[in-house]
């Protein structure tokens, strides 16, 4: 099942309880665009109400890159001035909140570059697969924008303060190792086989209790944050709706019968 957009820049399917999300740019290397920023919203909206999607997945068309950053052709037009960068902001926004509210489990399936506003859309993913030519970094120090807190703050706490500063200040790029090595990548793998082994992946959490691992990354994020109280008291609310499902009882029969089990999010 397709979804139609307002853009032909993003594109969404949803396939085996899958839902995919495709940055639909290749000839300017998937540069996040600012209706693809609308797109992005648009569609995790629509995935985060659907109960066939389990999991998601995000990548790039065309294989040379995952987002190679936001599209700077358009900043002359559309984010010239601080008026100008608030109007961009609500909608680039919108997508920021929904990348980071989604409660489903999120992939990144990197091919290529995966730069600036790219690695940052990248970071909002739980799990990130990529190749073994991928390349990552922010150049914002070689364009003279500022970069916002939120993405440096999701950045430091993810890779340390040292490596931030570094990826920050020189504005390198990294190859994928050193970016696995640093954390912001899990697995890499061969392109001719990183679209099945990242489905694979997919369909097992698609399989697993989707309660269970809502309240398992609602705690990581509330411990991200700070352990706030308010989202520590959601997740043990998360954990007893757990224990008074319909599919603990399944997760029971079905190990005591030795079968798979079979869960309806109940």
């Amino acid at each position: 099942m397709s979804l139609e957009l307002s853009t032909q820049r993003m594109q969404a399917h949803i396939a085996d309880g899958i839902g995919w999300m495709t940055f639909n740019n290749p000839a300017r290397h998937n540069a996040l665009s600012l209706e693809m920023w609308q797109g992005i919203g648009d569609i995790l909206k629509y995935f985060a109400g659907n109960d066939e999607v389990r999991v998601i997945i995000m990548r790039g068309a065309g294989g040379k890159a995952f987002v190679s950053g936001a599209d700077i052709s358009e900043f002359d037009e559309k984010r010239a001035n601080s008026e100008q960068r608030a109007s961009y902001g609500q909608i680039a926004g919108r997508a920021a909140h929904w990348l980071g509210k989604i409660e489903k489990p999120l992939i990144a399936l990197i091919e290529g570059y995966c730069i600036g506003g790219g690695l940052a859309t990248a970071l909002s993913a739980d799990v990130r697969f990529a190749t073994p030519d991928s390349r990552f970094g922010i150049p914002a120090a070689k364009l003279g924008l500022g970069y916002e807190y939120e993405g440096l703050a999701k950045l430091a706490r993810l890779v340390g303060p040292s490596n931030a500063r570094d990826i920050m200040f020189s504005a390198r790029f990294m190859p994928a190792i050193e970016a696995k090595e640093m954390g912001i990548v899990n697995f890499i793998h061969n392109r001719e086989n990183i679209e099945k082994i990242c489905m694979e992946y997919a369909l097992n959490i698609a399989s697993n209790a989707p309660l269970t691992v809502k309240a398992a990354k609602a705690a990581v994020n509330a411990w991200e944050r700070d352990s706030r109280l308010e989202e520590v008291t959601e997740v043990r609310a998360m954990v007893d709706a757990c224990f008074n499902s319909e599919d603990y009882k399944e997760g029971r029969k079905a190990f005591a019968a030795k079968r798979k089990p079979v869960f309806s999010n109940k």
